[in-house]
C-alpha cells in the first residue's frame, strides 16, 4: 500500500531515515528499536491509539524500517505507514497481559529472523512506553546482542522542522487561537468548568475550516483561583467565580502536530500584584522572542525573560519552554532542548518551541505563552496571534 495514507511524501521520510541513521552510526548502533509513538510516527507515519501495548519501529542501517506490534494493530499500520506490507509484523494476542510469555520474546524472534540477534541494539530506556520488564525480557531473549541506551536519539533528529511539518503546525495554531479565544469569550461567573471545557474540546475537534482537529497530547488545563497555583490541574464541576483568574493551557492539534497557547482571564478587577506580574510577563516574552534568534542559545531566551521578571521581584526556578512538534499522550513536548538558564542548545532555523513562562504564585496563577519558530534571521516568529495580556472581564 505504501504512501497511500501516510501524512507526508517519500522524500520527507527518506530525509528522516537518513538523519536517524547518521545519528545511529555516530552512536555505534546497528539497529534501533523505537517505542515512543511520536518517533514511530515520525519515522513511518504509524498513527493509532495502541501505545498501551508493546510496539515499535525496527530501524536497521539499511533497508526500510519494520513496524512491529500487536497483530490486530498491524491493520492500523497498513492504513498509516509508508512502507509496504512485508515491513509490518504482528505478534499473537496470546502475548497481551500474559503471565507466561512476553511480547519482547516475539520481538527477539523477529530480530533474529532479520539477522540482527548479535547486533548493538539501541532502545529508548527513558521512555513512557518501554518498561523495565520489557528491557529485561529482551536482553534475556537475545543473549548475544548488546542493548544500548538510545533515549532521545530520534527526538533530537526531529528538532529542526521541515516546511511540511511547519505547515501542519500552522494549521494547529489556527485551532489553538480559536479555542483560547473561545475560552476567554465564554468565561463568566456561574459557568461550570466542565461545561466550559466541553465547549473548548468540541471546538478543538471541529477544527478550522477544512483543517480538522486531532486529539491533543494533553487534556485542557483550566484551573481557577488557588487551584491555578498548580500548573497541571485539569477541571471539575465547580462554577467560575468573580475575583478569580483562570488560565487556559491548550493546544490545537493537526495530524499529531501541536502548537500550544496559553492565556489567562480574570473575572472582575485583578489584584495589583497580579496585574504587575502580567505586564512584566508580557515584557519578558517580548524580550525572549527577541533573543530567540538563530545562533543564540536556549539559555539566552530564558535569561532575557528572567531579567524582565526580576524587575518586579519575581524569580522563576522552572524552565520556561521546551521543544514541540509531533506528539502523543501524555506530553506534547519533544523531550529534548529546554528554554532554561543551564541549557546551551544552539538555536537553528526551523526549531520550534513552546515559550512557556507560567507564574504559579502562592495565591494565584498566570499563564501567557507563545509557540515560536526560529527563523533564518531576526527574532522568533509566533505561530499564534492572540493579544499578550491578562484578559479582564467585569
Amino acid at each position: 500500500m505504501g504512501l497511500q495514507h501516510a501524512p507526508f511524501g517519500a522524500g520527507e521520510y527518506a530525509r528522516r531515515i537518513a538523519k536517524t541513521r547518521a545519528a545511529m552510526a555516530k552512536a555505534g548502533i546497528e539497529v534501533l528499536f523505537a517505542t515512543d509513538p511520536s518517533n514511530q510516527a515520525w519515522l513511518t507515519g504509524y498513527d493509532g491509539w495502541s501505545f498501551y501495548v508493546h510496539q515499535g519501529v525496527i530501524l536497521p542501517l539499511d533497508g526500510d524500517p519494520v513496524w512491529w506490534g500487536r497483530s490486530q494493530d498491524a491493520n492500523g499500520a497498513r492504513r498509516t505507514v509508508w512502507m509496504e506490507d512485508d515491513r509490518i509484523r504482528g505478534y499473537a494476542d496470546t502475548y497481551i497481559q500474559s503471565a507466561t510469555q512476553h511480547p519482547m520474546e516475539d520481538l527477539a524472534r523477529v530480530l533474529t529472523g532479520m539477522g540482527l540477534a548479535k547486533s548493538r541494539i539501541g532502545v529508548e530506556m527513558e521512555n513512557y512506553y518501554y518498561s523495565a520488564k520489557a528491557h529485561a525480557v529482551l536482553g534475556a531473549s537475545l543473549p548475544n546482542a548488546v542493548l544500548v541506551d538510545a533515549t532521545a536519539l530520534v527526538n533530537w533528529q526531529r528538532m529542526v522542522k521541515s516546511e511540511a511539518e511547519i505547515a501542519f503546525m500552522r494549521k494547529a495554531a489556527r485551532i489553538s487561537e480559536k479555542i483560547v479565544r473561545l475560552g476567554i469569550d465564554l468565561a463568566r461567573p456561574g459557568l461550570k468548568k466542565n461545561e466550559l471545557v466541553g465547549e473548548i474540546s468540541r471546538a478543538a475537534l471541529y477544527g478550522v475550516d477544512e483543517d480538522w482537529g486531532d486529539y491533543p497530547a494533553i487534556v485542557p488545563l483550566t484551573p481557577s483561583g488557588v487551584d491555578a497555583t498548580a500548573p497541571h490541574l485539569t477541571w471539575d464541576g465547580a462554577p467560575m467565580k468573580t475575583g478569580e483568574a483562570t488560565f487556559f493551557e491548550l493546544s490545537g492539534c493537526y495530524r499529531r502536530y501541536h502548537t500550544p497557547l496559553c492565556r489567562t482571564v480574570h473575572l472582575g478587577k485583578p489584584r495589583q500584584d497580579m496585574a504587575d506580574a502580567a505586564e512584566a510577563l508580557t515584557a519578558g516574552l517580548e524580550a525572549g522572542l527577541d533573543a530567540a534568534r538563530a545562533g543564540n542559545r536556549t539559555c539566552d531566551v530564558a535569561n532575557a525573560l528572567a531579567a524582565e521578571l526580576e524587575k518586579v521581584g519575581i524569580t522563576r526556578s522552572a524552565r520556561c519552554g521546551y521543544a514541540i512538534g509531533l506528539s502523543y499522550p501524555p506530553d506534547w513536548g519533544e523531550r529534548t532542548a529546554s528554554l532554561r538558564a543551564i541549557d546551551q542548545t544552539v538555536l537553528e532555523p526551523g526549531m520550534t518551541f513552546h515559550f512557556m513562562p507560567g507564574l504559579w504564585m502562592t495565591e494565584w496563577g498566570l499563564e501567557t505563552t507563545e509557540s515560536i519558530l526560529i527563523k533564518p534571521s531576526g527574532p522568533a516568529e509566533t505561530f499564534c496571534k492572540v493579544e499578550r495580556k491578562l484578559f479582564v472581564k467585569d
